[in-house]
């Protein structure tokens, strides 16, 4: 009987916790959030065409990678690895941020997981998505 109270007593604390996350204000602005904003949203028409071309794709962890560096001419690779850091910086800047601003840092991880759900989801059609480990274009 001990073990089945621990495991209600765990499952009752879970749901709590998730019930605490669901009240996270995903829309929140701050001036640093939306610094972050206005930085990706500068650089998105930049890399558009590397999402179009299949150079870039969206990772399942919310971040971006070069997906096929043969898609991109050799003497372009470098500023498009500049591309894909910058965005990687500014998404995770981007998550800590709205965690901070919500008062929970220790939410991070779960606010990285739904915005790598939401980006997964909004990407345009043809664009590379990492799904269950592997790399599918949508």
């Amino acid at each position: 009987m001990n073990a089945l109270i621990r495991f209600l007593v765990a499952m009752v604390a879970m749901v709590a916790a998730l019930n605490v996350f669901a009240a996270a204000d995903l829309e929140v602005n701050t001036p640093g959030i939306n610094a972050i904003k206005q930085s990706m949203q500068a650089r998105h028409a930049q890399l558009a065409a590397h999402y179009n071309s299949g150079a870039v794709g969206l990772t399942a962890d919310g971040m971006v990678a070069l997906r096929d560096a043969g898609a991109v001419p050799l003497a372009q690779r470098q500023s498009v690895n500049a591309l894909v850091d910058a965005e990687n910086n500014d998404r995770n800047a981007l998550y800590a941020e709205i965690s901070n601003a919500n008062g929970h840092p220790e939410w991070q991880a779960e606010i990285r997981s739904t915005f790598a759900q939401r980006w997964i989801q909004r990407a345009q059609p043809g664009w590379w998505v990492q799904s269950g480990g592997a790399w599918k274009q949508k």
